[in-house]
């Protein structure tokens, strides 16, 4: 009898084989092409067939070995050429396939199709990641450590328990919503890295709301303090700031409550959509007006930024938590409205936990989140007035203030039987 489960591997291992051999053998590298990189994954398969059959693990280990060899004798008589090809890029790469053959017979199917197709994407795309390595500077690089400390260093050592009044502060709980905002704001940074200084209004605004909407209102509104012939191309990049933070906050929801996204999710679209029309329509009067390039961001992987924001995130956990004994929902609201004047994300954080442990209802939860919006909005037209012109206030002040409108109407008229 035919057994179609395994003919499925089989075929998965010929499958990518075919693919990363398919990369060598377009690059032109004459040591191994689309053939060999297809016989040694067939290979690992059978291998891992016979070590499953006898019960001998010791197959694959000894054929890897054999392999390795093989890959040592091609190199050293490569190394004779007047002019040697140093690289070990495809021996690596045929090792691994080897191993990922075997992978098929013992692991899930569908993670070893996307490890194959992780490692031919990684082979096609050489010289894009090394011109982009090419164009890191030593604080880039210092940006990058500093994320491996924070996330692969402190948080394993933090004890997980919780600790103080309402048992709401566990430091590793709390460390790790400190790596999941610094890893944003690190993301939005190599973005900005990628797509250079003069990337264009809309991608300005982009950019601003992934990186920091409330650090790109300041910096854009200080530019039309001496000359405010740009205020209406300011006052769309900040408006599409503030617009993408409504898409960051679901994302922290997504990440941290997956499962209330569908209640917490569809007013906060519906906010968005009209946040995004009156993008549409500042976009629509704007004036083409130069405004520069964009400004580099800092670092946003230092410790310093990290504790802070730690230490604002475990006091508004602790002010949720009080507050809701204390004052019910109500007390919510006040938290929200005050943690949303200084930091959206660590409020949604809070409560995207609170609703994990039950502590609040998703019904509930996405209207304290969008009131911390809210404020934020506030916040930002308070900054534009006194950092920016009166012609940037004048158009900050309107569009926030419709928007803010709108998110009142939804908070007020919102049916809780609308979910996804």
């Amino acid at each position: 009898m035919i057994d179609y489960e395994l003919l499925k591997i089989l075929g998965t291992a010929v499958g990518l084989g075919l693919l990363v051999g398919l990369q060598r053998e377009y690059d032109d590298h004459k040591m191994a092409g689309i053939r060999t990189f297809t016989l040694v994954t067939l290979f690992g398969s059978i291998t891992g067939l016979l070590a499953q059959e006898l019960n001998q693990g010791i197959i694959i280990a000894a054929s890897i070995v054999g392999l390795v060899a093989l890959v040592a004798v091609v190199n050293f008589y490569k190394l004779k050429k007047d002019d040697p090809d140093i690289g070990q890029t495809t021996e690596v790469a045929l090792i691994i396939m080897y191993c990922l053959g075997a992978y098929l017979i013992y692991g899930d199917l569908s993670i070893g199709i996307a490890i194959g197709a992780t490692i031919a994407i990684l082979l096609h795309y050489k010289y894009t990641l090394g011109g982009f390595v090419d164009k890191l500077e030593p604080k880039d690089i210092k940006a990058i450590m500093q994320f491996a400390a924070i996330s692969l260093i402190i948080l394993p050592i933090l004890p997980d328990e919780t600790y103080g009044p309402y048992d709401v502060l566990n430091p590793r709980g709390i460390w790790m919503m400190v790596v999941l905002i610094v890893g944003l704001g690190l993301g939005g940074y190599f973005i900005y890295k990628l797509l250079g200084k003069k990337s264009g209004t809309l991608l300005n605004g982009i950019l601003g709301g992934l990186i920091s909407s409330t650090a790109t209102t300041v910096t854009f509104s200080r530019r039309t303090k001496k000359d405010p012939s740009p205020s209406r191309t300011v006052a769309f990049i900040i408006l599409v700031a503030s617009t993408i933070a409504v898409i960051r906050v679901m994302f922290e929801v997504a990440i941290i409550s997956p499962q209330n996204l569908a209640v917490v999710a569809p007013p906060l679209i519906v906010e968005l959509i009209f946040m995004g029309v009156l993008c549409g329509v500042l976009y629509y009067f704007n004036q083409n007006e130069e405004v520069g390039e964009v400004p580099e961001p800092g670092n946003p992987a230092q410790l310093k930024s990290a504790l802070i924001f730690g230490a604002l995130y475990a006091i508004i956990l602790f002010s949720t938590a009080a507050a809701k004994d204390f004052f019910g929902n109500s007390g919510l609201y006040a938290v929200s409205i005050i943690s949303g004047l200084t930091d959206v994300d660590a409020i949604t954080l809070s409560l995207a936990n609170s609703m994990n442990s039950g502590e609040i209802e998703s019904h509930s939860a996405w209207k304290f989140i969008l009131i911390a919006n809210l404020s934020n909005l506030v916040f930002k037209a308070g900054l534009a007035s006194s950092l920016g012109s009166k012609k940037l206030a004048k158009h900050i002040w309107i569009y926030f203030i419709l928007s803010i409108i709108a998110g009142i109407l939804l908070i007020w008229l919102w049916p809780k039987a609308w979910v996804f």
